[in-house]
């Protein structure tokens, strides 16, 4: 198992960590005509439940 050699300093540690940073999720249009709500990239959509112009999911 691989063991640091030397203990990493805060301020590098910081450093290290201060690149963690979350993202705004990608909306796009629904491609249902009909709809055309903001919806996450490859997930059906949930106002009309429809995923690559199939009906998938009742919607909510």
């Amino acid at each position: 198992m691989a063991v640091p050699k030397r203990k990493m300093s805060r301020s590098n540690t910081r450093h290290r960590r201060s690149q963690w940073k979350t993202s705004a999720p990608v909306l796009v249009p629904c491609n249902n005509r009909a709809c055309r709500q903001p919806k996450l990239q490859h997930v059906a959509c949930p106002h009309c439940g429809t995923y690559d112009g199939r009906q998938v999911v009742r919607p909510a």
